[in-house]
């Protein structure tokens, strides 16, 4: 195996999750106890001058590696999905595969399926209220829950934090009904 297909492969449970997990102790040497993907970006969003209330605050008293994280997340994306994006195609289970047919949904090879994710599907109501719903529903859940999946789960839980536990759970038993339940309602059998 070469450098090439180390780097495009994905990494081992054993490697990410201490690395994931190693994350605490450094935001702790840091000065910091919280990590999140939805503070980050709040912070981002700060430094630009803004009348909403949300954002207007001193972006700078937090410290800038808040500003590095949300840029990382950007250049990692950038890296990962384009310098070095894996020419194979996506293998998805024959199970997902099947599920999704039924749903109307083909699994074209990519990531995302382009009966969901493609200009032209964008005519279809039913994506808009996927798209929409969905990001109001991640949105004001993360801020109703008082942070996202990483900031609960990683920090939250490390710090045992019973808030976080219960946000976590409720984040794992909301993917479970959208998967189960409501995305085969929104999709109605085809797409």
């Amino acid at each position: 195996m070469g450098i090439f297909d180390a780097l495009t492969s994905p990494w081992p449970w054993y490697v990410a999750g201490p690395l994931i997990g190693l994350t605490v102790p450094l935001l702790l040497l840091l000065g910091d106890k919280w990590f999140g993907v939805s503070s980050s970006l709040r912070h981002a969003c700060a430094v630009v001058p803004s009348r909403i209330p949300f954002f207007r605050y001193d972006w700078r008293s937090v410290g800038g590696w808040n500003l590095a994280f949300a840029l990382g997340i950007v250049a990692g994306g950038f890296v990962g999905g384009v310098l070095l994006a894996n020419p194979e195609p996506l293998r998805v289970a024959a199970s997902t595969t099947a599920d999704l047919a039924a749903l109307g949904v083909a699994v074209d090879g990519g990531l995302a399926p382009e009966a969901l994710f493609s200009v032209a599907a964008l005519s279809d109501p039913r994506v808009w209220a996927i798209l929409l719903g969905g990001g109001f529903l991640v949105g004001f859940g993360a801020r109703y829950a008082g942070g996202c999946t990483s900031g609960h789960a990683i920090s939250g839980l490390s710090n045992l934090q019973l808030p976080s536990l219960v946000a976590v759970v409720g984040f794992f038993v909301g993917g479970l009904a959208m998967t189960h339940l409501l995305l085969p309602l929104l999709l109605g059998g085809g797409a």
